[in-house]
């Protein structure tokens, strides 16, 4: 791994580590602090898995093994490892209470002239869009194992660690931003929920059953397996679609499979997970910032990484660093 491209993005890799390390901080003095508990055998296999992957990664590293199977390896495990610490503090900033904002959000839907409720009607009375909007929403899951492997094969090294970045970054204003835009959704403002038989927002069902239980201290004990999404505004479905299709772009034979892709998974957000428009235009925005932060990290990283850059460059070739596509 002696490659300036490999360099860079290996230097990234271990500055990620920053990162999750402090959010793996903050998740065990929080979570505690605000009396929740983890249960210890949800502990078990998640910690597991990512451990596995990453030394793993770190073993073909030394071994001087093919780059491409080290940073799959090695930004999945990351990847895992993100939401891992991230999704419990969500369930922290839920503790804090403040009243719920879905009137403003609403409102703010309805001057932009977008009628929730309309939209609804018409996916909802087209049996082909609310079959694909089911499946597109799901698409958040599969993608994360995706990211690593398409940009991996595609040696686009870099750039995975500039996602993995993003996607940590993304995750953490999110989280903050819920503690003050708590809500509980368009189908509890609206009092209505889809006929079952034909339509059940699952994950919005199960935030329904979990919001009410935190803020009012009756859900304290968490099982890893079993936390979901609990933030309305801004959407992470929407921050991910952004985050992912960014990641994509940088391959360009995958293109057009990753724009339309995550731009149904973008379109579906307000029916399946119950968002106001607002929440995923804020989602969008959550995205964008996330990406700039962690390009300007990513320079920073190559700026103090300059001399030794320069010194492999020298008997390799030029430094090969992330397009600016």
């Amino acid at each position: 791994m002696s490659q300036p491209e490999t360099v860079v993005a290996w230097r990234l890799f271990s500055y990620n580590w920053v990162l999750i390390g402090l959010m793996g901080l903050v998740c065990v003095v929080a979570v505690p602090l605000v009396g929740f508990s983890v249960k210890a055998t949800s502990l078990i296999w998640p910690i597991t898995v990512c451990g596995a992957y990453t030394l793993f990664a770190y073993y073909k590293r030394r071994k001087e093994s093919d780059p491409l199977v080290v940073f799959v390896l090695g930004s999945t495990g990351q990847i895992l490892l993100i939401p891992l610490f991230m999704t419990p503090l969500t369930y922290v900033a839920a503790t804090f209470n403040l009243p719920f904002k879905d009137v403003g959000l609403n409102a703010i839907d309805q001057a932009l002239g977008l009628d929730w409720f309309s939209y609804f009607n018409f996916i909802y009375g087209h049996h082909a869009l609310l079959v694909c909007a089911v499946w597109s929403y799901a698409m958040i899951n599969w993608q994360t194992f995706g990211v690593p492997v398409i940009l991996g094969m595609a040696h686009r090294y870099q750039r995975l660690q500039e996602f993995t970045l993003a996607f940590g970054l993304a995750l953490i204003i999110t989280a903050f931003i819920s503690i003050f835009v708590p809500a509980m959704g368009t189908y509890d403002l609206l009092n209505y929920l889809p006929d079952p038989e034909i339509f059940t927002p699952s994950a919005y069902v199960d935030y329904l059953r979990v919001q009410p239980l935190i803020r009012a201290g009756h859900l304290r004990e968490l099982d890893l397996w079993s936390l979901i999404g609990i933030v309305t505004f801004p959407s992470f479905h929407a921050a991910t679609a952004v985050l992912y299709l960014w990641a994509f772009w940088g391959v360009k034979w995958f293109r057009l499979i990753a724009a339309p892709m995550n731009g149904a998974m973008i379109l579906a957000t307000p029916l399946v997970g119950g968002h106001y428009f607002i929440d995923v235009f804020a989602g969008i925005a959550v995205a964008v910032v996330s990406i700039l932060l962690a390009r300007q990290i990513a320079e920073f990283v190559l700026s103090v990484s300059g001399s030794e850059l320069i010194s492999i460059s020298r008997t390799t070739g030029p430094v090969v660093g992330a397009s600016r596509d």
